[in-house]
């Protein structure tokens, strides 16, 4: 099964009153109204083995990765989180410690970003960790006034930015300690009239093709153009695969 190919297809089967659910599946984010309030949701979920290796990085930085990742879809939107609840699938014999250690890590980059953790739920199975994390945001700026950006605005002759440098993130470690891009989606909102925003969790060839998918246009990358981050440079043998870490990589 095709993770893609199988959204697309829930997207198809779905059918919402555009005055109640304006953005279905599809987005990074949902947007529901509620009270005269356009709400975001997303949810996400991070596992051993797949986006973290609990041996390797330990609890607290895995649940600190299944906040980040909640919160990268709200900052797609240049929104900003409101709360968020979670649940965690412990493997069974795990320690009451490494428990702690795992809230401790949702807990870090919630309050980092204003976005209390008002509730969830825990379980136990025969299985490795899995931690789920549902965000709610609301409207960005001073005053809401920065509408969710989708995926589907983008024009032709948009240029084409992203927030930080590409590459290496999974060789250092780095794709466990990430900072979501909420400050900076917000000022751009306010600054600028921003067409199509996405996260690059999946890499920026990948998640690009998904803004020209749904904005029904192409994009062109200048190679000499990516901003390529050192971890890349110092790990990989030649300059394709350099450039090959820094637009494929997904965290």
């Amino acid at each position: 099964m095709r993770e893609r190919e199988f959204i697309e297809w829930i997207a198809g089967q779905s059918r919402f009153d555009p005055g109640l659910v304006p953005v279905g599946p599809g987005d990074d984010c949902a947007v529901v109204v509620l009270g005269g309030d356009q709400i975001l949701v997303t949810t996400d979920q991070v596992l051993d083995g797949v986006h973290f290796v609990l041996a390797e990085h330990g609890p607290r930085a895995a649940g600190r990765k299944a906040m980040g990742r909640g919160l990268s879809d709200i900052a797609a939107m240049a929104g900003v989180p409101a709360a968020a609840v979670a649940t965690v699938a412990f493997s069974k014999g795990a320690s009451r410690s490494d428990a702690e250690a795992i809230y401790a890590g949702l807990r870090e980059l919630a309050d980092e970003f204003h976005c209390p953790l008002v509730g969830g739920d825990v379980g136990a199975w025969d299985g490795p960790l899995a931690i789920g994390v549902t965000v709610f945001g609301r409207r960005g700026g001073a005053g809401g006034e920065i509408a969710p950006v989708l995926r589907s605005g983008a024009q032709v002759g948009n240029a084409i930015c992203v927030t930080g440098e590409l590459g290496g993130a999974w060789r250092t470690g780095r794709h466990v300690e990430f900072t979501p891009r909420i400050a900076e989606a917000v000022l751009l909102g306010d600054r600028y009239p921003l067409r199509a925003m996405i996260d690059i969790s999946d890499g920026l060839t990948t998640d690009l093709a998904h803004i020209c998918d749904a904005s029904r246009v192409a994009a062109e990358i200048a190679a000499d153009d990516v901003p390529i981050h050192n971890d890349a440079r110092e790990h990989c043998p030649d300059e394709q695969a350099t450039l090959q870490a820094a637009v494929n990589e997904h965290t």
